[in-house]
C-alpha cells in the first residue's frame, strides 16, 4: 500500500485529527493512537455503542494501535517523546501550547527527529487572535458565516447535518501531511503544519463571498444560485410527503426538463438566479407535488437532468451505487463500515476494520 512503512503518532480526538489519521492507516501507515489512562479516548463512549466500543470510534480508529500513556507523569511524557522521535508523522489537536508543555512540541521533536512531519489542528490556529479559546464545529460554522446561509423555514439559522469544519480541516491536514512527506523525499527535512479549523471552513465559502468581497454586503440567501435563488438548485415536495432536489443549473439540464414538462418557454428565466425565477419555481412545486417520489425518480431517470431523492441515512447506505462500488463493507463481526474513498487501481488499500482495545498495544511501540 502507498503508505506502508510510514509511522504516525496520533494525539488527536473527536473528528478532525482522527479523520486525517484514519486515511493514513487505511493506506498502510502504522498509526499509534495515544490514549489517556482510565476511559481512554472520549470517542469510545459516544453513542450509539457497538460490540466493542462505539460506532463512531471504530470508524475513526480502525487499523490503529492503542497505547495508554499518562501525560501528566514524567514517564508518560518520556515514552511519548520516544515515540515522536521515531515517527514520520505526528498529529495533535490540543489547544496551542499544550503539546509543548507535554514535552512534544514541534521544536523539541524536530531537534531529535528533523524529518518529522508535524501537524497541529486547532480551532483558531497556533498564533490566532483567540489563544486558548476552545471551539467545536458549530461555533466555527457560526463564526465563518456558514450558519447565516443555512436558514430554516422560520428564517433563523439551522444546525447543518454534518460537522463541515471538522471534516474540511481534517482533509486540509491530510493534504499538508502528504505534501510534506513528498517534499521530504528530496530534502530529508520534515515540516510543521498549522491547520486552523476556522480558516479551513472559511476557505470553503469561496462560492458565496462575491458580495462580501466586492461591496461588503451579506448575500441574500433567497436569490443566491446555490442557496435557494435558482429553480434548478432547490428542494421540492412530492405527493407522498417526501422530497427531491434539482441540482444542475446548466441550461442543457433546464431545457431538458422544462421541455419534457411542456414548458420550454420558462427556460430563459433560468439563465440567472433571482426573484424573476418565481414562476418557474411555482410551476415545478405544483408539478412535483402532484405525484410520488418513486414516480419522479423513474421519470427523471429517463432525462439528462441533475436530480436526487432526499434520502434518510438508512436509505442512503442502501443506495445501489454505493453497493455496486463496495462503499459499505461488512467485517467478520458483522459490523458495517465505510470503505476508503480514495481507490488506487495498481495498489489498492487493504483496510483493517478492527479498532484497538484500550491500551492493546501498550509497551510495544513500533515493533
Amino acid at each position: 500500500m502507498k503508505l506502508e512503512g510510514i509511522k504516525v503518532v496520533d494525539l488527536s480526538w473527536f473528528l478532525p485529527g482522527p479523520y486525517l489519521t484514519t486515511a493514513l492507516a487505511d493506506h498502510g501507515a502504522t498509526v499509534i493512537k495515544v490514549e489517556p489512562p482510565g476511559e481512554g479516548d472520549p470517542g469510545r463512549h459516544i453513542l450509539p455503542p457497538d460490540q466493542r466500543t462505539s460506532v463512531f470510534f471504530r470508524n475513526m480508529a480502525r487499523g490503529k494501535r492503542s497505547v495508554v500513556l499518562d501525560l501528566k507523569s514524567e514517564q508518560g511524557r518520556a515514552d511519548l517523546f520516544r515515540l515522536a522521535c521515531e515517527a514520520d508523522v505526528l498529529v495533535e489537536s490540543f489547544r496551542p501550547g499544550v503539546a509543548a508543555r507535554f514535552g512534544v512540541g514541534y521544536e523539541a521533536v524536530k531537534a531529535r527527529n528533523p524529518g518529522i512531519v508535524y501537524c497541529s489542528i486547532s480551532a483558531f490556529g497556533q498564533d490566532g487572535a483567540y489563544p486558548g479559546r476552545a471551539a467545536h464545529d458549530l461555533a466555527l460554522e457560526a463564526m465563518t458565516g456558514v450558519l447565516s446561509l443555512t436558514l430554516g423555514d422560520d428564517g433563523r439559522p439551522a444546525i447543518p447535518g454534518i460537522p463541515a469544519a471538522d471534516v474540511v480541516s481534517g482533509l486540509h491536514g491530510l493534504a499538508g501531511v502528504l505534501m510534506a512527506l513528498l517534499r521530504r523525499v528530496s530534502t530529508g527535512k520534515g515540516d510543521y503544519i498549522d491547520v486552523s479549523m476556522h480558516e479551513a471552513l472559511m476557505a470553503s465559502c469561496a462560492n458565496v463571498v462575491g458580495a462580501p468581497f466586492t461591496d461588503g454586503t451579506q448575500p441574500d440567501v433567497k436569490t443566491q444560485r446555490t442557496t435557494g435563488g435558482s429553480a434548478f438548485y432547490r428542494i421540492y415536495d412530492t405527493s407522498d410527503g417526501r422530497q427531491l432536489v434539482l441540482a444542475g443549473q446548466e441550461m442543457k439540464f433546464v431545457q431538458n426538463l422544462l421541455g419534457a414538462l411542456g414548458r420550454p418557454d420558462f427556460a430563459p428565466l433560468c439563465e440567472w438566479p433571482g426573484a424573476h425565477q418565481k414562476p418557474v419555481m411555482e410551476f415545478l412545486e405544483a408539478t412535483f407535488r402532484s405525484k410520488s417520489l418513486r414516480h419522479w425518480m423513474e421519470y427523471l431517470s429517463k432525462l439528462d437532468v441533475c436530480y436526487g431523492p432526499v434520502n434518510t441515512l438508512p436509505e442512503a447506505i442502501e443506495d445501489a451505487n454505493l453497493k455496486k462500488r463496495g462503499m459499505i463493507v461488512t467485517d467478520d463481526m458483522g459490523r458495517r463500515h465505510f470503505a476508503p474513498v480514495v481507490r488506487f487501481k495498481e495498489e489498492p488499500s487493504r483496510v483493517t476494520y478492527r479498532e484497538p482495545l484500550l491500551g492493546e498495544h501498550g509497551g510495544k511501540g513500533w515493533s
